[in-house]
């Protein structure tokens, strides 16, 4: 029997109990997802457990381990990917992807979820011009950090929040997508699945093997897709600004299109001392729903210093 590649989506067409494969809508390091219709042609995102870097699909469309050494590792993160199921199938949240069933079968996990119809908040940005309105803003995130909190409440993390991962379904309303705990297992245990972090968005301890992972780290990067939101685009990978801080700050880069308060809200959730950013996903929420927000720097600041300039450069002449 030979191996096709790890990648290899299953075809479509394919049954998986009482679902069947239309197409394959996304695959990573971690997973594969599908678009699949169950027996009354309802629509399901069904994602399938397969570390690239442990597993391989054979032509059978069974998922195999071809190394013995990785056995363990695989079992851990199907049992952390099981268990992200159970947990999120448990949770009933207008913002956090409901999952409908999970089960076993070609010897891995299925994990099935609701399919909602909308754009990603990628899709959104580029929409708009790379610049998303403050009122938007936040009542997206506020609605985001509502469903965060009872995923925390459960003691699950995501791990992976970015705006590829942030859904936004057709009345508006944000949607909290792909949960990483299993792949962030994986992460820290293993050098080869450093590749699954996701650059500028993912907190400083997440590069860090024994660092403790906390809401904090799901805040850092709420507040990196806000900074992103903002225009800022990817932030600078938070472990090179361990080193060399770069990133302009949130206050500054954006003083004249933001109320100060957002903007102290985002650099205060982008510190890189966990200790330094906001404690909780609802007090973070609260400052978000705040009514006193301020208004923008005025850029006539900008303008008045210029003519200013000008008008000294003139001898006063106009």
């Amino acid at each position: 029997m030979t191996q096709s590649n790890p990648q290899t989506a299953l075809p479509a067409g394919s049954r998986l109990g009482e679902y069947t494969i239309v197409r394959q809508l996304s695959v990573g390091g971690f997973s594969v997802v599908y678009l699949a219709l169950d027996d009354q042609d309802n629509k399901f995102a069904i994602k399938e457990y397969l570390p690239r870097n442990l597993a391989l699909r054979d032509d059978d469309g069974q998922v195999t381990v071809p190394h013995e050494l990785d056995r363990e590792a695989f079992n851990l993160g199907l049992k952390c990917f099981f268990e992200e199921g159970r947990i999120l199938s448990g949770i009933s949240h207008p913002t956090v992807v409901r999952v409908i069933n999970f089960f076993r079968a070609n010897q891995t996990v299925y994990m099935v979820m609701e399919y909602a119809d909308g754009r990603s908040l990628v899709r959104e940005l580029e929409l708009a011009g790379g610049r998303l309105e403050e009122r938007r803003l936040r009542k997206w995130f506020a609605a985001l950090l509502s469903g965060l909190r009872e995923v925390h409440l459960q003691r699950l993390l995501h791990l992976d929040i970015k705006p590829a991962n942030i859904y936004l379904r057709r009345n508006g309303a944000p949607l909290l997508l792909d949960f990483g705990a299993a792949r962030q297992t994986l992460s820290r245990r293993d050098k080869h699945f450093a590749s699954m972090y996701t650059p500028g968005f993912a907190a400083p301890e997440q590069y860090e093997k024994d660092a403790p992972l906390g809401p904090w780290t799901d805040i850092y990067a709420l507040g990196a897709c806000l900074y992103a939101c903002m225009g800022g685009g990817t932030p600078q990978v938070s472990k090179e600004r361990k080193e060399s801080d770069r990133l302009q700050p949130a206050s500054k880069a954006f003083r004249h299109l933001y109320s100060p308060e957002l903007l102290e809200l985002t650099d205060q959730c982008l510190a890189l001392p966990p200790d330094e950013r906001p404690a909780t996903v609802a007090g973070l929420q609260k400052r978000l729903m705040a009514e006193e927000y301020g208004q923008p720097a005025p850029a006539e600041l900008a303008s008045s210093k210029w003519m200013g300039w000008l008008k000294n450069l003139t001898g006063g002449r106009s």
